[in-house]
């Protein structure tokens, strides 16, 4: 999942890392900028650790388009069906859909990148964003109210 970013990260940035890791695509997770590299950037990871040291957080290597900054937090009090959300998991947000309701604040989450769909309470969802040219782009589509208002 690459970024197209007019952002250039300092150190002691907090952003988001996007994983391109076999098991892990679809997810992001926060680290803290380290060192700026030009066309890579050297993150410390908030919630993964070194396979070899589970004490020492993990640091690595990565690619610029990897990064975006945190993404802005946008209360929601409901989802609907289709909405493209990121579902916090195993310390990391992961793109998913939601695929239905249980009760009155949890959601299934389909996941296409693993093909499971599993519950969630609201408080570990979030609707996704995708950071585009220095901007946030949400995926969620307008509603036909909406829409019908838009084109008069």
């Amino acid at each position: 999942m690459a970024f197209h970013s007019k952002r250039s990260f300092q150190r002691g940035d907090q952003v988001e890392v996007s994983s391109n890791m076999e098991g892990f695509l679809g997810s992001f997770w926060r680290a803290t900028i380290v060192a700026n590299m030009g066309t890579n950037y050297v993150v410390e990871y908030k919630d993964l650790v070194e396979e070899h040291d589970e004490s020492t957080l993990l640091r690595e290597t990565i690619m610029a388009n990897q990064v975006r900054p945190l993404p802005p937090r946008i209360a929601a009090s409901r989802f609907s069906d289709n909405n493209k959300v990121d579902a916090f998991d195993r310390d990391g947000w992961w793109v998913g859909k939601i695929s239905g309701r249980e009760g009155s604040d949890k959601y299934y989450v389909f996941f296409e990148t693993t093909g499971e769909e599993i519950a969630y309470p609201i408080s570990q969802l979030r609707f996704h964003l995708d950071w585009r040219n220095g901007k946030w782009i949400s995926q969620k589509k307008p509603s036909k109210k909406r829409r019908k208002m838009d084109d008069e």
